[in-house]
């Protein structure tokens, strides 16, 4: 088993992250449409070995409703309402997506990751949604790992297990209930009810949590694991110490 750490996000100088770390999740794809050239510039940059994963494009998960649209540097985008988001195979979630494909050949990503909002529920259309989605894009060979906020357990591995998709999670909230040769963890910081309050920093009791639950787990190739919370550089660092 490798255990990769990370961040999402660079927490420090690029050049001093690609020598702390062996990963990086890629947030700058989930807000804009980004220049090919700038992503040419991140792997040139990048040690050899060095992994980038992806955050894939707001306008395949967001309704553009969602404040985070604003950074998107789309013109006019209230427009594209019922168009984009929610995984709706229309043409522009289409488009979007092969965007994200190009990105990971530059990249050389193996993994593209979806976060759904928490307004996207396991209702009829939505699960609709994602199933005419999963059924009908090019994985170009990649692995897909979600990340379904609210949803109920059973719908979350019912759709993992029919479309190989690995399920995001927090180990200390619940565990994945499906993955394949590898286990994606996203870790954003203390779980209250149904709020995440991002400003906190894991403790090493809880960081030796995780690390013995990766212990545990059975026939994977490989777990990511990456700090999404305010202190995520420091509790990045502590784990990979750990």
């Amino acid at each position: 088993m490798r255990i990769k750490i990370g961040c999402c996000g660079f927490c420090m100088s690029m050049d001093k992250y690609f020598r702390t770390f062996n990963v990086v999740e890629i947030q700058r794809t989930f807000y804009e449409l980004i220049k090919e050239d700038t992503v040419k510039k991140w792997r040139k940059k990048a040690p050899e070995q060095f992994e980038f994963t992806i955050k894939v494009f707001q306008g395949i998960t967001h309704d553009v409703s969602s404040p985070t649209w604003r950074r998107s540097n789309i013109k006019n985008y209230k427009e594209l309402k019922g168009k984009v988001g929610f995984l709706r195979l229309t043409e522009h979630v289409y488009e979007y997506w092969k965007k994200m494909l190009i990105y990971a050949k530059i990249l050389k990503s193996k993994i593209l990751v979806i976060q759904l909002p928490n307004s996207f529920k396991d209702t009829e259309n939505n699960v609709k949604n994602a199933e005419d989605f999963f059924s009908n894009i090019d994985r170009d060979g990649m692995f897909i790992a979600i990340e379904l906020r609210g949803w109920n357990k059973n719908n979350i591995k019912k759709l993992c297990e029919k479309y190989d998709l690995v399920d995001i999670t927090d180990p200390l909230v619940r565990e994945p209930t499906y993955y394949n040769e590898i286990a994606y963890f996203r870790l954003h910081g203390k779980h209250i009810e149904n709020k995440i309050i991002y400003k906190y920093k894991y403790t090493k009791n809880e960081l030796q949590k995780i690390k013995y639950y990766i212990k545990d787990m059975k026939d994977v190739k490989s777990v990511y694991v990456m700090f999404n919370n305010t202190y995520m550089c420091e509790n990045a660092i502590e784990f990979k110490n750990i």
